[in-house]
């Protein structure tokens, strides 16, 4: 079975077993949303959890799980990561991607491989796909129509045409 991974457990907050999530998805309040079921990644086995609330709170999400409702039954939890089944993802319109498409790519320019998609980042006005680049620094790339120019998910391969300055650097 194909996972995907939707989040992670950053901490605990307040004594009735709420835990704060770092969401990995665009649509917390759906993936979150109560009577879904997320799946804690247990020792290597994916555990299923009830969502029986939820709410956002300043950049974490906040949830309870059905039968966890205190503190000392959630600690244990911590740091853990959450997955949905990969079955459960919403047909996208054109030109959207979800950031596991995106991740683990090949990003080129004039042809050369520069690097990898290691994580994408919102900014507001655009999405920001750092780029892993062997023997220098991360670059930036903003998620824009004018400098990514072709996006071949199956090929796991992003075309960049980079701003002057972007990715020039003497690392």
């Amino acid at each position: 079975m194909e996972w995907l991974y939707v989040g992670k457990i950053a901490n605990t907050h307040g004594l009735k077993g709420e835990l704060k999530l770092l969401a990995a998805t665009d649509f917390p309040a759906e993936r979150f949303k109560k009577g879904e079921t997320l799946y804690l990644d247990v020792d290597g086995k994916k555990l299923p959890f009830e969502v029986t609330t939820y709410r956002p709170h300043k950049q974490f999400h906040l949830v309870t799980f059905k039968g966890l409702e205190n503190i000392n039954l959630v600690e244990k939890y911590k740091g853990m990561k959450l997955y949905v089944h990969v079955e459960h993802v919403h047909e996208l319109p054109e030109h959207e991607f979800y950031y596991h498409e995106i991740i683990g790519c090949e990003a080129v320019v004039d042809g050369e491989v520069i690097g990898v998609v290691d994580d994408i980042f919102e900014t507001g006005a655009n999405d920001v796909w750092v780029i892993k680049r062997p023997g220098k620094s991360d670059a930036l790339i903003p998620y824009i129509e004018s400098v990514v120019s072709d996006i071949d998910v199956e090929a796991k391969r992003v075309v960049i045409t980079p701003i002057p300055g972007m990715i020039d650097d003497e690392d």
